[in-house]
């Protein structure tokens, strides 16, 4: 797997457990809301951040869709 990848897995994991959800549900309700794409895009910046400052932005964004 691409480091891309990796850090995707780990994202969705973490970002799923802060919500209270399975792995599974957060993927597809990333999926609703076409920010697969978004998230691999943002690699750059979420992997030097915290978490939790992904998990803001992504709240945020899917908030306004």
């Amino acid at each position: 797997m691409c480091k891309k990848s990796d850090f995707f897995i780990l994202l969705l994991e973490k970002y799923a457990f802060h919500h209270g959800i399975t792995g599974d549900q957060m993927l597809e309700r990333l999926k609703q809301n076409d920010m697969i794409d978004y998230i691999y895009d943002m690699y750059e910046l979420y992997h030097v951040e915290t978490l939790s400052n992904a998990f803001d932005d992504l709240d945020a964004k899917m908030k306004h869709l």
